[in-house]
């Protein structure tokens, strides 16, 4: 049976372009094409069991009304209609005595479809006047970062790191997000290339490495300082591009020169002929370009880190040369402009940040939220300070509606469960902020069970409420040509997205100050950016220091099972609790026991395992774990603080100091 083509909208930047055998109207395996060249015919481990997501027992098939206490996940089916005149009566009861403000939706990276997120939905709260959520658990102060020093300059892309003499991947790991980039490394390497891996995880490429540093977690600002200091004092600076294409690099280095090799070394914890290696690698290699990934911003200094990280190619003059530069995100490429198909201004209302989701649901906050409307997400999974959103979930006077394809954690907490359809049972548009292409796809099977899409329900609710207007774009090819309507390139990409159920649009690589250039207004790097030097406590490129009375760094990283939290609930297996051997030996713990992991936030009782993956002095729990993966249901969000980084209002997940103890 000749196979059916769509694209994966999940949250990685490769956007792989699909092939799905589909027999008697289900979808029966997923692999990669080649109409995407990044793609190459291969998917991750991930997606390819999306069947098993579709079709597995945890799928939710029909509205459903809580019927008993919260948490305990007891519901009762009820039609659509019942469920979505519930909704609507409880969201105009609460916007009309309490007002819009008591309403929060919440939801983030389900899907990076363009669709599925700020269309009808954003037209529905806007129109209610509900608080406006700040999606900054990721990418929040790096893209700061990257708009003031370059505009979001687009990077260098994927498939051109074959042409590198040095790659470095700084704070990502693409074996397991990301897994397209491994081939073009692979290349670069064959044909002599030297590969530096900046991770206090032994990832697959670190084994491979010619030189791994395992920092201590919340350092790569100093590290990224000494390199520029170090460029300055052995006349590795390029003056003359710093004269033409920058601003701000006296200051720059002048706050960079207190960062020795040997200090930054120190507080880093790493070696320092290490630390010396890498500024000399970084110095003399010609193609070298950085993947700056997401790990280095999950702290306190998160925004500065990553600004250090991106000025290092300017600093050295590493652009100008394909393969030669950096990356961070290229979804600058294709800039599309979701909100377009909204029709609806953005109102003035309160901006809940989705970090400290726990503080706005708590009796107390002011205003209260009443209504709380989860979609394209599972906050207990994937937020901060878990336990105190567990305790908001919990409140008697909070009307919580959970829009989702599968009974997540968050889920059992809803009054109001409603089945979503996934992206091969709906209509979708997709860009990418790693692959430099655009995607719609269309549904190739029919919804499962009663699930609705996005579209629909939100456009349901939008009718209910008498919120929807003569005009608004309402269809899929509709929100499409409104959507494009706002890029600068909307007319060709209209074009060429007719062709046919799933067209692809790509673009031609760029080059670094060649093709491409800083979106800034003068085109020019700004090193030292007045606008995030005033926003970062201490200024751009302070770094403070975190002092905790528990010694153990917590990091929760991406793993090979799940997108975030994506798919949890296909690895049945226990989580286990990653330490390394001396830190295992000094506290009288064996590979196999059971361990307690606390501090004053919560506790997770976990499986020990003992290995050196992690460096010396961190633990690791994965990042997305289900409340089923431990003993005690609470995984590593529940440790986790929902302080801010320096800017951006970024989650501070790497400060997470904890201690492990045998469970007695």
């Amino acid at each position: 049976m000749p196979a059916t083509t769509s694209a994966c909208p999940l949250d990685c930047p490769d956007a792989c372009s699909l092939s799905v055998q589909v027999e008697d109207g289900r979808v029966t395996a997923l692999d990669g094409d080649q109409r995407n060249p990044l793609t190459a015919g291969f998917i991750c481990g991930k997606v390819r069991r999306f069947a098993e997501h579709m079709y597995g027992t945890d799928r939710l098939l029909h509205p459903a009304i809580r019927d008993g206490a919260k948490g305990e996940g007891g519901f009762r089916r009820v039609t659509w209609d019942e469920a979505l005149e519930r909704i609507a009566t409880e969201l105009a009861r609460v916007r009309s005595q309490h007002g819009g403000e008591a309403i929060l939706p919440l939801g983030y990276g389900g899907s990076n479809g363009v669709l599925t997120q700020d269309s009808v939905d954003a037209r529905l709260f806007r129109r209610l006047g509900a608080s406006r959520l700040a999606r900054t658990v990721c990418a929040a102060p790096s893209g700061a970062a990257a708009l003031g020093l370059y505009g979001k300059m687009a990077g260098v892309a994927l498939e051109d790191y074959e042409h590198a003499a040095l790659i470095v991947c700084w704070g990502v790991n693409p074996s397991a997000s990301g897994i397209h980039l491994v081939p073009p490394i692979n290349r670069a390497r064959e044909r002599g290339a030297k590969l530096v891996v900046i991770d206090p995880l032994r990832t697959p490429l670190a084994k491979q490495a010619d030189l791994h540093l395992a920092p201590r977690p919340g350092t790569d600002l100093p590290i990224a300082l000494a390199i520029a200091n170090w460029l300055a004092a052995h006349g590795a600076i390029d003056h003359a591009f710093l004269r033409a294409h920058t601003r701000g690099a006296e200051e720059l280095l002048a706050r960079a020169e207190p960062w020795s090799i040997s200090r930054a070394a120190e507080i880093a914890d790493v070696p320092q002929s290490a630390l010396e290696r890498f500024a000399e690698l970084f110095g003399a290699s010609s193609p070298a370009v950085i993947r700056c990934g997401w790990g280095g911003e999950r702290n306190r200094n998160g925004g500065s880190a990553t600004a250090a990280i991106l000025a290092l190619p300017a600093l050295a003059g590493k652009f100008g040369v394909r393969g030669g530069g950096y990356t961070m995100s290229n979804s600058r490429m294709l800039a599309l402009e979701p909100l377009r198909a909204a029709a609806e201004p953005e109102t003035n209302t309160r901006v809940v940040n989705m970090n400290q989701a726990g503080r706005a649901l708590a009796a107390d906050a002011s205003p209260p939220v009443h209504v709380l409307f989860v979609y394209n997400g599972n906050p207990l999974a994937t937020l901060p300070n878990a336990e105190l959103i567990r305790r908001g979930l919990l409140r008697p006077d909070l009307f919580t509606v959970v829009f989702d394809q599968v009974m997540t954690d968050t889920a059992r907490y809803a009054d109001v469960l409603l089945p979503a359809t996934t992206f091969l049972e709906h209509d979708e548009l997709r860009t990418s902020y790693g692959a430099q292409v655009i995607q719609r796809s269309r549904p190739v099977v029919s919804p499962v069970g009663e699930a609705r899409s996005n579209l629909d329900v939100f456009g349901a609710l939008c009718e209910r409420l008498q919120l929807a207007r003569p005009g608004d774009p309402s269809t899929p090819d509709e929100l499409v040509a409104a959507v494009l309507a706002g890029s600068h390139d909307g007319e060709r990409l209209a074009g060429m997205l007719a062709e046919g159920d799933v067209a692809f649009a790509t673009i031609e690589r760029p080059i670094q100050f060649v093709s491409e250039f800083p979106r800034t207004p003068d085109r020019k790097v700004d090193l030292c950016p007045a606008e995030l030097d005033s926003a970062a406590p201490g200024g751009l490129y302070h770094y403070r220091e975190l002092v905790s009375r528990f010694p153990l760094s917590l990091v929760s990283p991406a793993s090979r099972k799940t997108i975030s939290s994506t798919f949890g609930q296909l690895d049945r297996r226990p989580a286990r609790l990653v330490m390394h051997p001396g830190d295992a030996a000094a506290r009288g713990l064996v590979d196999g026991v059971v361990v307690r992991v606390w501090n004053e936030l919560g506790e997770v009782h976990v499986s020990l395992s003992v290995d050196d993956l992690v460096r010396p002095g961190v633990v690791m729990l994965p990042k997305g774990l289900w409340a089923r993966a431990t003993k005690n249901g609470a995984t590593a969000n529940s440790l986790s603080p929902d302080e801010l980084t320096d800017f951006g209002g970024g989650a501070t997940f790497n400060d997470a100091r904890v201690e492990v103890e045998l469970l007695g």
